[in-house]
């Protein structure tokens, strides 16, 4: 099945690059503002995450709660969301979207009407933080019958025989977690050492698309191009309440630093 998202690496591929990954909370810091902002950034972006605002998350750090303190203080809801990516589908830009967010939210709706909701709009895949391997396999399997690439996670922990199970039974992609820590914290292991640990992950399978997530800004970008794909998250999110605070326009902000991030890698 050659899905967008599969689509969108072979292109990077192609242009030599690794694949731009943007997330950001949907409905920071206004429903209309976040599709005004993905709309924006998938003109640079390659693919688009969006995260659905939780009130208990696991692995958000300070910046990414911060924009789901806003979303959520607008009264956000899924349907919400579904609405925000049928809308960012029609758009000029289109680019492959991942819903991000945690598993009690698709529970709550129904998981089958969750995915067909999911189907309907247009959403390219879908990572569920807390709901690891081999637990995710039922799930997993039902977002296949939906055409939906289920993204699985591996970390700095994760053992080698895990990480062996973990990618027989992905889809098109694998998020690498590249240090034990919550989003937005400052790169606590070396690039090389990233990449030396991401090489070993990429070699168990080499058809395997792996990005990497954690740590990532325009600092760092640059170091780690190798990959083929980088996911930049809390950078953006810190945009955001930058820009609030200023009373700038986040649009335009997060447009300029998107298409910076992007002029690094190419």
């Amino acid at each position: 099945m050659r899905t967008k998202i599969f689509e969108s690496f072979e292109r990077c591929k192609k242009e030599k690059r690794p694949a731009l990954l943007t997330y950001t909370v949907a409905g920071d810091n206004t429903k209309s503002k976040s599709l005004e902002i993905i709309k924006s950034i998938a003109r640079y972006s390659d693919i688009i995450e969006l995260g659905f605002p939780h009130n208990t998350p696991i692995a958000d750090g300070a910046h990414i709660q911060e924009s789901s303190y806003r979303a959520l203080k607008n009264d956000i809801t899924l349907n919400d969301i579904f609405k925000i990516v049928k809308s960012f589908k029609k758009s000029k830009y289109v680019k492959p979207l991942i819903l991000m967010g945690y598993f009690n939210s698709i529970l709550q709706y129904g998981q089958i009407s969750f995915l067909e909701k999911c189907k309907k709009v247009g959403v390219d895949g879908l990572i569920i933080v807390d709901l690891p391997h081999p637990e995710n396999k039922l799930f997993a399997n039902l977002c296949m019958k939906y055409s939906i690439n289920f993204i699985q996670l591996v970390s700095p922990t994760t053992t080698k025989e895990r990480i062996k199970k973990i990618i027989k039974d992905s889809h098109d992609m694998v998020y690498y977690i590249s240090m034990l820590s919550t989003t937005g914290g400052k790169l606590k292991v070396s690039p090389q050492k990233i990449l030396e640990k991401y090489k070993r992950i990429k070699k168990i399978n080499p058809k395997k698309n792996i990005v990497i997530g954690f740590g990532i800004t325009t600092k760092t970008i640059a170091s780690l191009k190798n990959a083929d794909g980088l996911v930049v998250g809390s950078q953006l999110c810190r945009e955001i309440t930058r820009s609030l605070k200023l009373r700038q326009n986040p649009v335009t902000n997060l447009s300029r630093m998107v298409h910076n991030l992007k002029r690094k890698i190419i």
